[in-house]
């Protein structure tokens, strides 16, 4: 039986899943408008473990949002994910947070479909990458300035899902037909499981050491 720790912090959502061999078994997050994380983050992972009637010990691994996302919020939780990994001896695992965030559209059944997860950054900047139907990241991560003629290339192909925390800005200015916005939703570690696991099976871990979240852009006090 493996048992992974799964943390998202990367957006205001405060969130802790528990994951056994690949599934989901129990989910405790907030999706408070503010940076709960330093308050809620250790609240939840000991709610989690008491309400499955497992201690530190019994985890195989541990799974961490990377980013990009809020640079305090990826701070919180890879140092919370690291010291358990230290002081448990186990492996640390990272998803990429747009990656996560893309699984939450089920468009496997259908045919030249895209997917394209955006968190909100400043302005009419979003963090952004482009999938396909299959997973498949088609584009590399990377900080985006929003205009109507955005991802037209892919608006052209076929139908579109836009999720996340910067769908808002590109619905006030984007009509294109193919266009399908999903709105209010955030990354949560409830998609983290069956990547990490699957990272797990194939001892993709990084070094606890030396491991630093994703932050795509140098932090920058407001």
């Amino acid at each position: 039986m493996s048992n992974i720790l799964c943390i998202e912090t990367a957006s205001t959502n405060c969130s802790v899943a528990l994951g056994v061999n690949g599934k989901v078994v129990a989910v405790k997050e907030d999706y408070d408008q503010g940076y709960s994380h330093a308050e809620r983050l250790h609240l939840f992972i000991n709610d989690i473990l008491k309400d499955n009637n497992l201690e530190l010990s019994n985890l195989d691994a541990i799974a961490i949002s990377k980013g990009p996302g809020s640079y305090t919020g990826l701070r919180i939780g890879v140092s919370a994910a690291k010291g358990l990994c230290f002081s448990l001896n186990i492996p640390l695992i990272s998803v990429p947070t747009l990656t996560a965030l893309a699984y939450q559209v089920n468009t496997l059944e259908t045919k030249g479909e895209f997917v394209i997860p955006m968190l909100d950054a400043r302005r009419m900047e979003v963090y952004t990458a482009v999938f396909d139907a299959s997973g498949k990241q088609l584009e590399d991560t990377s900080a985006k300035i929003l205009d109507d003629t955005s991802y037209s290339e892919y608006l052209e192909k076929g139908k579109v899902y836009f999720i996340g925390s910067g769908v808002d800005k590109f619905k006030a200015i984007c009509q294109h037909e193919n266009a399908l916005f999903i709105d209010n939703k955030m990354p949560s570690a409830k998609e983290m499981v069956a990547i990490a696991s699957a990272k797990n099976k194939i001892s993709d871990h990084e070094d606890v050491a030396y491991f630093e979240p994703y932050y795509l852009k140098d932090f920058m006090a407001g």
